[in-house]
């Protein structure tokens, strides 16, 4: 989480939401790019070391095609989960100073960024660095626009995204199992009903970097 947007953080900044958004300021945005750069970078120089020259390293991960980071494809899903614990705001199932506090550990960059990164360091040379689409559900449902379509959709990727957050919002909302449950009813309905509108795309990125 970057510095600042702690939850024990005196100022909570970015209120109802988990993550970038349009409606964040600008403090979250340059919060969370900082952040980055320096976790980046540390990474990139810790790989370093464990490489001989000529060694290649090749890494995955989510990103966005895009310089602003508060377009769909880098954080869109965080957005969803924002609107869904808000529901549960609104049902005095959580209380709306806990999900104030609550930034994801997360960030999805640029091309760009990654290349300023690497070249700043100094330790790689970028062999290739290719962007893939890749649909929220992997491309399993092919009809979104009846109420099964959403519905199905919706319950697929909300699973993807409670296999990787729950652990941390169990930790940070102490929530039970039921409330839990609900959560992400909410959830794969709000993402159902998005995806029947626009076919948001993870980015993944995948780079092939050398060892200098």
């Amino acid at each position: 989480v970057p510095v600042g947007l702690e939850s024990y953080a005196v100022e909570h900044l970015n209120k109802g939401k988990v993550y970038i958004s349009k409606s964040s300021p600008q403090s979250v945005v340059n919060a969370y790019s900082s952040q980055f750069q320096a976790d980046f970078s540390q990474f990139i120089k810790s790989r370093s070391q464990e490489l001989v020259p000529g060694g290649r390293m090749v890494l995955s991960f989510l990103g966005r095609k895009s310089i602003d980071p508060t377009t769909e494809d880098g954080c869109y899903q965080w957005e969803l989960l924002a609107e869904a614990l808000m529901s549960l705001v609104k049902e005095g199932l959580i209380e709306e100073d806990k999900v104030a506090s609550f930034n994801a550990p997360y960030y999805a960059p640029c091309a760009e960024e990654l290349k300023v990164e690497i070249l700043k360091e100094g330790s790689f040379i970028i062999d290739r660095l290719e962007a893939f689409e890749v649909d929220w559900d992997g491309g399993a449902v092919a009809d979104t626009h009846n109420e099964q379509g959403k519905m199905m959709v919706g319950e697929r990727v909300a699973k993807t995204i409670r296999a990787v957050v729950e652990s941390m919002l169990e930790s940070h909302f102490r929530l039970g199992q039921d409330t839990m449950d609900v959560l992400f009813i909410k959830l794969a309905e709000i993402v159902g009903n998005h995806l029947s509108k626009t076919r948001t795309k993870y980015i993944n990125f995948v780079i092939s970097l050398v060892r200098s």
